[in-house]
């Protein structure tokens, strides 16, 4: 009989390994196993045919249904930055399609005195997509205020587009960029001639470039090395 149950109480007790392994697996699996997700950018944008068979009014609802279907900088916060930069390239491929050239005609502001250039340069695109061009020059007004203006200005559209001062001359991505950038406001358009105050507070000596930068994938799209 004392044969019969040690098998007994053998079976029983890899049963229960068993079981305990089988739990412990399931509890830690999360650990070792990669759940990959690979969701697309949640906007399908027309084709180019498309777009231009659109009255004024359809295009303003595409370009409202995209940037509605933006994500959020929680959204992205969790991303990885190899995540965010193919984000980034999705929707700036969205971009193109729809979102629609804003042109800026603004004029120096007028003073008594003629304002005295502080720094210039020229745009130059940051690759092959994100094209730019034309001339920034910071200005010291007569009144003691400074002005960052832009002429003659043209940069490929995209979302939430930012004009900031960085630190370094020529930045190519964010890690060029860095954190401590000061940032002049949006973009007021993508094309035309425009102004940005700059804070009183700012010491520009440490900026050696104007950079329009897309904050929420930290794409650079053109650049200005001041001189």
């Amino acid at each position: 009989m004392k044969n019969r149950a040690l098998p007994l109480l053998v079976v029983a007790g890899l049963v229960g390994l068993i079981i305990v392994g089988a739990a412990g697996w399931y509890l830690a699996s999360p650990l070792f196993i990669d759940n990959k997700v690979d969701e697309a950018f949640p906007f399908e944008a027309p084709s180019q045919a498309e777009m231009e068979a659109m009255s004024p009014e359809e295009k303003a609802t595409m370009e409202a249904e995209f940037l509605a279907a933006m994500p959020g900088e929680a959204d992205l916060a969790g991303l990885s930055p190899e995540e965010r930069a193919e984000v980034g390239e999705r929707v700036d491929a969205a971009a193109a399609a729809v979102m629609s050239d804003k042109a800026m005609e603004e004029t120096m502001p007028s003073a008594a005195a003629e304002p005295v250039a502080l720094a210039q340069g020229q745009f130059a695109g940051a690759d092959d997509f994100h094209q730019g061009s034309g001339n920034a020059t910071i200005y010291q007004l007569p009144d003691g205020g400074r002005v960052l203006r832009l002429e003659n200005f043209n940069v490929t559209n995209g979302p939430d587009l930012h004009v900031i001062l960085v630190k370094n001359p020529a930045p190519a991505g964010s890690a060029d960029v860095g954190s401590d950038y000061v940032d002049l406001g949006s973009l007021k358009g993508n094309l035309g001639d425009q102004n940005y105050d700059i804070p009183a507070e700012v010491d520009l000596s440490p900026y050696q470039s104007i950079v329009i930068y897309c904050v929420p994938f930290q794409v650079v799209f053109a650049t200005a090395t001041l001189q």
